[in-house]
This record gives C-alpha cells, sequence and structure tokens, in this order.
C-alpha cells in the first residue's frame, strides 16, 4: 500500500502545479458542472449511502452518527448548492497585499497562493467529500482524502462523479483522489507523507484528531471537537434562552456546535431551570446537572467530573448553575474545547466581558451555537472548523486554504 500511496501523492503533486493556471471564470464554469451533475447523479449517491446506512444501522452506529452519515435528496441539494455559492465567492488566489517601497526603490508585497496538497482524514461525514473538494477547488489546491469505513461507499460515489466532470471539462482528474483501503495501517502512513502533502487536516471525533495531532509528519491544521456552552445571565430573556438552548441541542445532535454544556446564573434558574427542563424533556434530551439543577428539575441525573467536559453528540446536556459572570467565564473556559460558546444576556457590559474573555474560535450574544457553520458565515462550504490559534481558527473557508509569498519588483538593486 506504501506505493500505491507514494504514486497517489505524486499524481496530486503534478495536478496541483496545473491548477494555478486555471482563472478564477474556470474554475467557476467546472464548480457549476459539478453541482449539476450531483443533482443528475443524486439517485446513485443516494443508493450507496443507503448501503452504509444498513451497515451503520448493524453495526450499532449511535443515532448522533447515523445523522452525520445519512443523505437525503435535500441534502445533496445542499452540497451542490453550496459548490454553486463557492462559485459565486471572490478567489483569493493572487491577490497582492501590502505592497511597499524600500529606500533602495525595491516593491515588496505579499501575494495570495495555494496551500499545495492538501490531505483530509475525516469520519462518516460524506458532505465533507464535497465540500473540501469545492473548497481546495477554488483555491487551486489538490486534495487527497481518506474517509472512514462507514462512509466508503458513499465518497466512492460523489468523488466518481466529481473526478467524471474534472476530466469531462479537460482538468486534471487527480486534482481529487480518495484512498479507498480504510484500515488503520493505510491512515497511518497517509500521516508520514511529508514529501507529498503540504497540510492535514482532520475532521472527526476526539480520538482520530488526537491520533494525526500526535502521530503525522505533515503539518497539521487541527479541528476540534465540540464541548459547546451556553451561558444564561440573570438578566436573559428566559424565552429567547430556552429557544436558543432547545435549536442548539436539539435541531441536529451529531454536530460539533451543537451544545453540550449549560450554565445558569443562580437567581435566575429557579425560574429558568423548570421552564428548560420542560423543554428538553419534550425532546426527549437526559439531562445530567449539579445539585441545585437537580433541586429544580426531579428528571435530572447527578453530573460527574466527566461530564463537564463531553462531548457527548446524543440527546445528553449537562447543567451547571453559577454565582456570577466570573464564575460562568472561568467554569467555560476550563472546560471548553475552544469551539463555540454563547451567552444569553440583556446586560451589554456582561455581553462584552464574555466577547472579551471567553478563548474560544467563535463567541456569540443571544444567539445558537448552530450557526458556527461555513455556510452560515457566507463561505460556502467549509473545510473544518479550527480550534487551535495558528494560520486559522473558526470555520475555515477559502482563505484559510492559501498562504502567502513576498514578491519582490526591483530595478537592478544589488545589495552593497
Amino acid at each position: 500500500m506504501k506505493r500505491e500511496l507514494q504514486e497517489t501523492g505524486i499524481r496530486a503533486r503534478e495536478a496541483s502545479r496545473t491548477l494555478p493556471r486555471l482563472s478564477q471564470d474556470r474554475k467557476n464554469e467546472v464548480l457549476k458542472a459539478c453541482a449539476d451533475a450531483l443533482e443528475r447523479e443524486a439517485p446513485y449517491i443516494l443508493a450507496e449511502n443507503a448501503l452504509d446506512m444498513e451497515k451503520g444501522r448493524e453495526n450499532g452506529m449511535n443515532e448522533g452518527l447515523l445523522d452525520r452519515l445519512e443523505l437525503t435528496p435535500s441534502r445533496v441539494t445542499a452540497m451542490a448548492d453550496g459548490l454553486r455559492h463557492v462559485a459565486t465567492l471572490a478567489d483569493p488566489i493572487g491577490e497582492v497585499t501590502g505592497m511597499t517601497k524600500r529606500p533602495n526603490g525595491l516593491l515588496i508585497g505579499k501575494k495570495r497562493v495555494p496551500l499545495g496538497v492538501v490531505g483530509m482524514i475525516y469520519e462518516a461525514r460524506p458532505n465533507v467529500t464535497c465540500d473540501a473538494f469545492a473548497l481546495c477547488f477554488k483555491t487551486s489546491n489538490a486534495v487527497i482524502l481518506k474517509g472512514g469505513s462507514d462512509a466508503i461507499k458513499s465518497n466512492i460515489a460523489i468523488v466518481r462523479v466529481l473526478r467524471d466532470v474534472l476530466r469531462e471539462q479537460g482538468i486534471d482528474e487527480n486534482a481529487l483522489q480518495l484512498i479507498e483501503d480504510t484500515s488503520r495501517e493505510t491512515a497511518a502512513e497517509f500521516m508520514q507523507m511529508r514529501d507529498y502533502l503540504d497540510v492535514l487536516i482532520p475532521r472527526g471525533g476526539s480520538g482520530l484528531i488526537r491520533a494525526v495531532v500526535e502521530n503525522s509528519k505533515v503539518p497539521v491544521i487541527e479541528t476540534g471537537t465540540g464541548n459547546c456552552h451556553i451561558f444564561v445571565d440573570e438578566s436573559a430573556d428566559l424565552r429567547m434562552a430556552r429557544d436558543i438552548v432547545i435549536n442548539a441541542k436539539t435541531q441536529r445532535i451529531g454536530v460539533c456546535n451543537a451544545c453540550e454544556s449549560l450554565v445558569v446564573h443562580e437567581r435566575i434558574a429557579p425560574e429558568f431551570l423548570p421552564l428548560i427542563g420542560e423543554a428538553l424533556k419534550d425532546y426527549g434530551v437526559e439531562i445530567r446537572g449539579d445539585a441545585r439543577c437537580r433541586a429544580l428539575i426531579k428528571d435530572a441525573v447527578p453530573a460527574t467530573e466527566d461530564d463537564w467536559g463531553r462531548e457527548y453528540l446524543a440527546l445528553i446536556i449537562s447543567v451547571r448553575t453559577v454565582s456570577s459572570l466570573d464564575e460562568a467565564i472561568e467554569h467555560i473556559n476550563r472546560y471548553s474545547t475552544g469551539h463555540s460558546e454563547s451567552i444569553i444576556t440583556n446586560d451589554y457590559s456582561n455581553a462584552q466581558r464574555f466577547l472579551d474573555e471567553i478563548d474560544s474560535a467563535a463567541v456569540y450574544v443571544n444567539a445558537s451555537t448552530r450557526f458556527t457553520d461555513g455556510g452560515e458565515f457566507g463561505f460556502g462550504a467549509e473545510i473544518g472548523i479550527s480550534t487551535q490559534k495558528l494560520h486559522a481558527r473558526g470555520p475555515m473557508g477559502l482563505e484559510a486554504l492559501t498562504t502567502t509569498k513576498y514578491v519582490i519588483y526591483g530595478s537592478g538593486q544589488v545589495r552593497p
């Protein structure tokens, strides 16, 4: 398999050298053709996805992961629409910024360029296959994908459709490649391909991300798990808070921007906790709370230390009561995974402190954490949500898949 991976890397490197020659208009035409093909081939893609879903159920996959895995006609349409939206966005490649003139007459500026070859290792999210291609192609990067076994038939189908379009459009189809061997041994070899990959992006659960960060010889952009918090401040509109918590917890349970932890100010707890307890019960959500929470919500069970830091990806939520904004901020920063946090408040000063002091990639005031998403942020798609602080942070769109190089214009200067 090592030789096959090397050949994949060589093909990707060769393709990456041809992509910067494509104009923005040409790339947009290809993306639109890919979108049309996805919709045209939807019955084929859905049939292959159904086989993955059947296998997932047989293997006892939980509901959150099944939700991530499932494709529906509307989700295929959303994938196609994502491609079309990326086609409408400005192409960052070639942008020259910060041109300055030195005393010796040299003009020095920065030009935005592709990363080169992007590798992705991800789990049961077939829509990631499409998003990764769209963003990499628009930024003139070749991409090698390594999906998990749970979604292999779906991924093969999507990649086959997209590669057919590339070939028909006269584009090197190796700009998009899928490693179909889903073994851990192949994943481990993929992480060592420093000669062929410029960056590696893991997207999935904490175990996958940790394995890539700890074992890769390729530079990694770390996408994080989502232990996302909502803090209901003492000045909050309680009905607004209820609606936001319900949306963030239950709208989709298997996503990294779902609310997993609820923090409530003790002054409004006697009124709010019974309200949210009943609402969450209607959606079948299990509440794991501290002592004050359990005194006010009869069906709540005791939370353990482990619960405060958990990404459940299930109909479970932890609830912690606090006596102050300071305590809320301390608790969230301690247990957060650095993804998304929200405060529900009518106090401007508290809102600003929360924005300033919470150390996460996305921080909200009076809104659901479910908006941390490339599409919702206007990126058309995302290749992941970075919870690290170097190079990229938050939803990663086009610019996150670029780097810069210095360009220098002279008129015969030599250094004395």
